[in-house]
This record gives structure tokens, C-alpha cells and sequence, in this order.
């Protein structure tokens, strides 16, 4: 049974409760502070802003959607993420969603705090709608800002105590779980040739690494062929990518069909025959008429990570405003929070992270400024997790 605990206040003050290294993973989503026109360009002594005639300044110094929790700078700040880099293990892991404006804010000073800033993972989807003030008169048709549909996603790690390999097996962490995050898919990716070594000593490997060799079907241990055999696939399923996306029909248009054809031009035979010596599936395509490509169909978007949004991610009165789905939240989790983990979510909203560890059989802290938006993630887990997770709210 998982153990959730909700701690409600600042995170920068609840966080000093936790004990060094006693968190194995953080996986958040903290405020982007997209429009905090007051606290980011004005002077240290600057009025609220005036409401003026429509409301619209005072609406946008208070932060996205007249939210005070996203018009300040909190995740820009160095000491912020210090205090997250404390709680970690060595070698543990965060992943933090980001704006596109202000991502590379975020990630200065995380990487300020002493975490190596690993990778920057890109989060596409297709909910997105457009926030452009349109212009009238003779400038009609311009606007000012495009449709969003990406987030950017930072990687980052505590530094290692040694290796990656002793650190892993001090603490449990250091690496990422390749086999656990792999794109699930019955396609053959690639197709060569698999032989076994059959002469004279059928222990002895020959050949290039994956190649060994096998008699012919007279028995001839001095003949030797190359047998069709598929190689490059794994059961497990693709090596996952930075990429994830939400699989929407918007997304999964904006990938190109790849049609019915797996190469992008025929195998010619120019000054010679290229398929002399080629096996299986290739074997005997002398003509130039198109019989030399392999089938393939389907749009690129199968090779990346698709987590569905969930209905019930937006039911049961969730207010919040920036809800992440469960199951992208759980993908992540699985990447970088090794078995018997404990997640930590500094930011945790109405509580997606907190029942995507759940889930997925781990434990995990949130922290949450607003009582409103705790009681929403307690309601959430009570009634996903039921029975399944003990939940403490603090």
C-alpha cells in the first residue's frame, strides 16, 4: 500500500521538515509565472498595479488567470530548488514542466541551485488554444502569439557520490529506467542478418558483434551463408525518446504519414547488382520498379510516448487551472524513481503527480500552497487510489 502525504504551506518552509537525502525522485509542476508584469519588470518599491478600465493589469500582475500563486518568481529562484537538491538522494533525478517563455528562467536556476541540467523533454499536445489579441482595421489578420501545444520539460540530477554504478548501488540512484519507459509497439524495426558460429567449435563467437555463422543445408562446415533473422527490435518495446505527446487527433495529424513505403527511394543497381548477395526479405529484388521497399505504414507519432488525458483528471470539482493528465505523470515517474521509491512534488496543485505514484506502487510527499487545491488532491486520491494508499493530509 502506498503512502501519500499532503503538506500544506510554503513549500520553501515545509520542505525543512524533510530530512537530507531521504527523497529518491522529484516529479513537478511548478508555476510558470507568465505574467507578472509588477514583480518581474517593476522597481522593489512599485504599486499594485491600477485596475484601470477593464481590469486587465491588475488581472495579469496577479499572475496566469489571475492566479497570486503564478505572479511571483518562487521557481525562479536559485535557493528554491537548493532546498529540493538537499531532500534528494545523491544521483536522484528531477523532472520539472515549464512555459516556453520562461523555461529558460527556471532552468538557470536550477541548475544555480547544483543539479546538472540532463536533458529537456518535450511535452506536445493538442488542448491548446490560442490566447493572440487579434488586430483590427489595417492591420486585420495580425495577432500576437501563436497556438501553444508544447511545454518544455527539464532533467535534471543531483550530482553523483562516484560512478553512476556505485552510486546506483549506495542509493538506488544515478540512472533512468530505459525498460520501464519503453514505446510499446509489434512492429520489426530493422532486419539484417543472424548467424551462428559453426565451425569447427560452435562456442567460438565469429564476426561482427551480432554476427556468427551457420553451414549451409548440405552441411558443409566450410560453406557458410547469412540467415535472415530479425535484429535491432526489442521485445520491450522502442528506446524511449524526449518526445511524449497526448495523442490527440490535432497531434497526431501534425506527424507526416509515412504512407505505404518504409524507404524514401528504390535500391537501384546503377554499375551493378546491389542485390547480389542479400537475404530475406530483399532477396531477389533485381528490378527497379519499386518491389525494392520495404512496407511500412503509420505516422512518426508511434515513436514516441502517447499518454491519454483522462476524464476523470478534470472531474470531481477540480478548479485548478493547470491540471497535468495522470498518465504522462506516471510515465516520468517510472523513469527516474527507482522500485521502493519515494516521490516528491514540491508544487502538487489538485495532486496529479501524488496519484500517478500511487499508481505506479510508489510513495510520495506533495506540498501545496493553497488549502483549496490540497483538499481537491485528497478528495482525488481517495476516491483513484481508494483502499490502495494511505493518505495523511499535514
Amino acid at each position: 500500500m502506498s503512502k501519500i502525504r499532503i503538506l500544506v504551506g510554503d513549500m520553501r518552509e515545509r520542505l525543512r521538515e524533510l530530512p537530507d537525502a531521504s527523497i529518491d525522485s522529484v516529479v513537478t509542476d511548478p508555476p510558470y509565472h507568465l505574467t507578472s508584469i509588477v514583480k518581474r519588470f517593476g522597481a522593489g518599491n512599485a504599486a499594485p498595479a491600477k485596475v484601470g478600465k477593464t481590469g486587465a493589469y491588475a488581472r495579469a500582475s496577479r499572475g496566469f488567470m489571475g492566479q497570486t500563486w503564478d505572479g511571483g518568481d518562487v521557481a525562479f529562484q536559485a535557493e528554491t530548488w537548493a532546498e529540493v537538491l538537499r531532500v534528494l538522494k545523491p544521483g536522484g533525478h528531477m523532472v520539472a514542466f515549464s512555459g516556453t517563455r520562461t523555461y529558460h528562467r527556471m532552468v538557470v536556476a536550477i541548475e544555480d541551485a547544483g543539479f546538472e541540467i540532463r536533458d529537456q523533454l518535450a511535452w506536445i499536445y493538442g488542448s491548446g488554444f490560442p490566447k493572440s489579441h487579434n488586430l483590427d482595421g489595417e492591420w486585420e489578420g495580425w495577432g500576437t502569439a501563436l497556438k501553444p501545444a508544447w511545454e518544455p520539460i527539464c532533467l535534471a540530477r543531483k550530482p553523483l557520490i562516484g560512478t553512476v554504478a556505485g552510486n546506483v548501488l549506495a542509493h538506488g540512484t544515478g540512472a533512468i529506467n530505459i525498460d520501464a519507459c519503453r514505446i510499446q509497439t509489434d512492429e520489426i524495426l530493422r532486419s539484417g542478418a543472424g548467424v551462428v558460429p559453426m565451425r569447427h567449435d560452435p562456442d567460438v563467437p565469429r564476426g561482427r558483434p551480432g554476427e556468427s555463422y551457420q553451414p549451409d543445408q548440405l552441411g558443409s562446415l566450410s560453406e557458410f551463408r547469412r540467415l535472415p533473422q530479425n535484429i535491432g527490435a526489442n521485445a520491450k518495446g522502442r528506446f524511449p525518446a524526449n518526445i511524449l505527446h497526448d495523442g490527440s487527433d490535432d497531434v497526431l495529424a501534425a506527424f507526416a504519414e509515412f504512407g505505404e513505403r518504409g524507404a524514401a527511394a528504390p535500391v537501384h543497381t546503377r554499375n551493378g547488382d546491389k542485390f547480389r548477395q542479400t537475404y530475406g526479405a530483399f532477396k531477389g529484388n533485381v528490378d527497379e520498379a519499386g518491389s525494392t521497399f520495404q512496407g511500412d505504414s503509420g505516422t512518426a507519432a508511434r515513436f514516441f510516448y502517447s499518454g491519454k488525458a483522462s476524464k476523470e483528471d478534470r472531474g470531481m470539482g477540480n478548479t485548478h487551472p493547470t491540471v497535468k493528465p495522470t498518465e504522462p505523470m506516471g510515465w516520468l515517474i517510472r523513469l527516474v524513481t527507482p522500485q521502493g521509491g519515494t516521490v516528491l512534488d514540491p508544487f502538487a496543485g489538485s495532486g496529479s503527480t501524488l496519484i500517478a505514484a500511487d499508481i505506479e506502487g510508489f510513495d510520495a510527499i506533495g506540498i501545496e500552497l493553497s488549502s483549496e487545491y490540497a483538499a481537491i488532491a485528497d478528495q482525488r486520491l481517495r476516491h483513484r487510489a481508494g483502499m490502495f494508499a494511505e493518505v495523511t493530509v499535514e
